[in-house]
């Protein structure tokens, strides 16, 4: 037999119970289906993770203030950094841009208009270190930070919100009856790793501290947020971040750190571990339904062989060998699960891809993966399934399959 006979008497097979055929096709669909869109949930999650870090730079790094958790209980909850630690580690060589970051919430009036929202203070280079950029106007300078100066800038949301014009600058708003002058506004960015950045009023740091929060230690600081050069070291910076804080904050050898240490870079991998981990998990769940069908397609070829076994005989009578019967029953088995691969692959793209863009709003990335997994289970899964059932029809009596009714 040619290999468009094997063809032709596979197709003839299988459409001569389509019902069953039909319901034999259902259970590869769905399983190729669900570990189609599996893997895509897994790529987009993973998608979305490292594009919230990469937004704010694998060479970022987050000191907070107090010291780790131990036991599920703060060791140290005040504030422990200060401006002048922000300015020190500024002059460590592998440090590019440097900003001390206190954060509060502020009610921010404009006319009629009264929004909530988060206020930040901050240094000139904080938009060096979070990757922002100004839409409108300019970003204040260190004149404005010693000066304590009332300027503003806000985020593109913060403007919408307050019912501002496309370019605000020049506008006064309100600030804990403080009156602030917008001189920039941030070009709109979305979520990322540290929150919204398209909501957010920043102003100088020292205006913070002195006229809206009138902080009894106007040198502590929450946080500080600095870059690296691309060319540093995370680790090396890390450690003489470490050594020049312990010192200043003049910490014995055995005292714990009273600061935390983020590194963008650690954390983002960390998180690629989690989730492809979590990828692997969710294809082992949706794999469970091709075991389904494999076991639908192997009963299927067994009850063919049982319905067939006079045909069986005949072939062998005139002159059939065991590979040829093996080679037809292998074939139908083969043809069944390609029919449900591609099928399930096609429906599985095109459902991640819909849902996704359409309702969820989430660009889905789409990988060579799915594609060679549901030829693989087309070929594994056909093969597997029909090997039992092919061994069993090659083995009838030709005799015995004659005389069966």
């Amino acid at each position: 037999m040619t290999f468009n006979d094997i063809l032709k008497e596979s197709w003839l097979s299988i459409s001569g119970n389509k019902i069953r055929s039909f319901l034999t096709v259902l259970g590869i669909i769905i399983g190729v289906m669900a570990v189609v869109i599996m893997v895509a949930v897994g790529e987009t999650v993973q998608k979305q993770i490292t594009d919230q870090f990469s937004s704010l730079g694998t060479n970022t790094i987050m000191i907070r203030a107090g010291a780790a958790q131990s036991a599920g209980v703060r060791t140290g909850s005040r504030q422990t950094l200060t401006i002048q630690d922000a300015e020190f580690i500024a002059r460590l060589p592998d440090v590019m841009a440097v900003s001390p970051v206190q954060n509060g919430s502020a009610q921010v009036i404009y006319g009629n208009k009264n929004w909530g929202t988060s206020m930040v203070g901050v240094y000139p280079d904080y938009i060096t270190v979070q990757n922002v950029e100004i839409e409108y106007g300019t970003f204040f300078d260190m004149a404005a930070v010693r000066n304590a100066s009332t300027y503003a800038v806000i985020g593109p949301e913060t403007a919408e919100e307050l019912g501002l014009e496309k370019n605000p600058v020049g506008e006064v708003i309100r600030i804990q009856n403080t009156p602030f002058t917008i001189i920039g506004v941030t070009k709109a960015k979305g979520d990322s790793a540290m929150g919204s950045q398209d909501d957010m009023v920043l102003i100088p740091i020292t205006t913070l501290k002195k006229r809206v929060q009138g902080s009894r230690f106007p040198n502590a600081v929450q946080m500080v947020a600095l870059k690296l050069y691309e060319t540093s070291d995370n680790n090396l910076a890390i450690e003489q971040i470490t050594a020049l804080l312990r010192q200043r904050h003049r910490l014995k050898d055995d005292a714990v750190d009273d600061f935390q240490i983020m590194d963008m870079k650690q954390i983002m991998e960390t998180m690629n571990t989690v989730t492809g981990y979590l990828k692997l998990l969710l294809i082992a769940i949706a794999a469970v339904s091709l075991l389904v069908g494999a076991i639908g397609i192997m009963n299927m070829m067994l009850v063919s062989v049982a319905e067939r076994t006079r045909e069986i005989g005949i072939r062998k009578a005139i002159g059939a060998r065991e590979r040829h019967i093996i080679i037809q029953f292998l074939s139908e088995s083969i043809m069944i699960s390609f029919l449900g691969s591609m099928i399930g692959l096609i429906l599985g793209v095109g459902l991640s891809q819909g849902v996704g863009r359409f309702i969820l709003g989430y660009n889905v990335p789409f990988s060579i993966w799915p594609v060679v997994l549901s030829v693989s289970v087309a070929v594994i899964v056909g093969l597997s399934s029909g090997v039992m059932p092919a061994m069993k029809a090659a083995k009838l009596n030709p005799i015995d399959s004659l005389r069966y009714e």
